[in-house]
């Protein structure tokens, strides 16, 4: 019998997270079909799937697409077979029947176009992690935070946010998507290669008039870090670099310059608080991602033209229309709930 769900799992030389997770994933996933993409890598991961997994389907891409352009590269591979994706990082370990209630909710409304598990910390289990942990949002700025972590604050799980409200974005760390919707709007932008590719589409998702969900009742435990630390300089290029590719593509055309402009004032008082920690790498990665925007703005504007033609931009709920900048660190709101959105 056919099954309906793949869970995909991408993997860059990430032979000890399958090995060390893989076997839940196989054990917990009786309703998919587990496939692993392998970017190119360089340790042994595809000997180590091929010789312990003979049931997982292995497709082995030709070089390292990154995160964003190596799960185009995979879906396109399986397209047609699937009904849902469900698109897990290497350094997740699954519970139970996680797939169970993602399953149900799909099938039963067909306006959800994403979700996500409750995703709690590997290390923590009794803590959200910071990648997605309850859902993830994004402030008037388009700076992303999640309903139990803002910056870096992370609270525990006390069931605080066990409500299905709809969400901004899923996170990529367990994403269950739509595969014809995940290839009728363009899948990840390759250009991004890895870090917001996940809310970039979530927010192109709802501009075609979809919505993005969340799942309390299947919980995941993400390692976190497991491919790129969080204070790697390079992350931080990617993030203020992608966080600006985004805003440009999405953003209605209203007050789109004014958004741009301030928001890059913004990315210049971070890199001066970077510059106070004597984070000078990460000064100049924040610098770096402007003079991308600076030398690609043509291609960049095209690609909006792109963008708002297949989902134009339109007013979103699920934007916090606020600053959570301002929230957080001058009025002392320290966790989503205080926020009253």
């Amino acid at each position: 019998m056919q099954k309906k769900i793949a869970v995909v799992i991408l993997n860059f030389n990430g032979e000890k997270w399958l090995e060390k997770f893989l076997p839940s994933v196989c054990l917990h996933s009786p309703q998919a079909e587990v496939v692993v993409a392998d970017n190119a890598s360089t340790d042994a991961s595809l000997d180590f799937v091929r010789k312990n997994f003979q049931k997982v389907v292995l497709i082995a891409l030709e070089k390292n697409y990154g995160f964003a352009e190596g799960y185009n590269q995979a879906l396109e591979k399986i397209k047609g077979n699937f009904e849902y994706y469900l698109l897990l990082n290497s350094d997740v370990e699954v519970s139970p029947n996680w797939l169970v209630p993602i399953l149900e909710k799909l099938d039963q409304n067909k306006n959800y176009a994403a979700l996500q598990p409750k995703i709690l910390a590997y290390h923590q289990p009794d803590t959200f992690e910071h990648a997605g942990a309850a859902g993830g949002f994004i402030d008037t700025w388009g700076f992303p935070f999640c309903r139990g972590r803002i910056f870096e604050t992370v609270e525990k799980d006390q069931q605080q946010y066990d409500d299905t409200r709809p969400l901004f974005w899923a996170s990529g760390a367990a994403m269950a998507i739509r595969s014809e919707l995940f290839h009728r709007l363009g899948g990840f932008d390759g250009d991004f290669f890895a870090h917001m590719e996940e809310i970039d589409l979530c927010w192109r998702l709802q501009n075609a008039g979809f919505q993005i969900g969340y799942v309390p009742q299947s919980c995941v435990f993400h390692v976190g870090g497991g491919t790129l630390a969080y204070q790697n300089p390079r992350k931080t290029y990617l993030n203020f670099r992608n966080n600006l590719l985004m805003l440009i593509k999405n953003l209605p055309a209203k007050n789109l310059f004014f958004k741009i402009f301030f928001r890059m004032v913004l990315d210049g008082i971070a890199g001066i608080h970077f510059g106070f920690q004597f984070k000078f790498q990460h000064v100049f990665q924040i610098i770096k991602a402007h003079f991308y925007l600076y030398q690609n703005f043509r291609k960049i504007l095209e690609k909006r033209k792109t963008t708002q033609k297949i989902a134009p931009a339109r007013k979103l709920e699920t934007i916090y229309p606020k600053s959570i900048v301002w929230a957080f660190f001058v009025k002392g709101k320290k966790t989503f709930s205080k926020l009253n959105f």
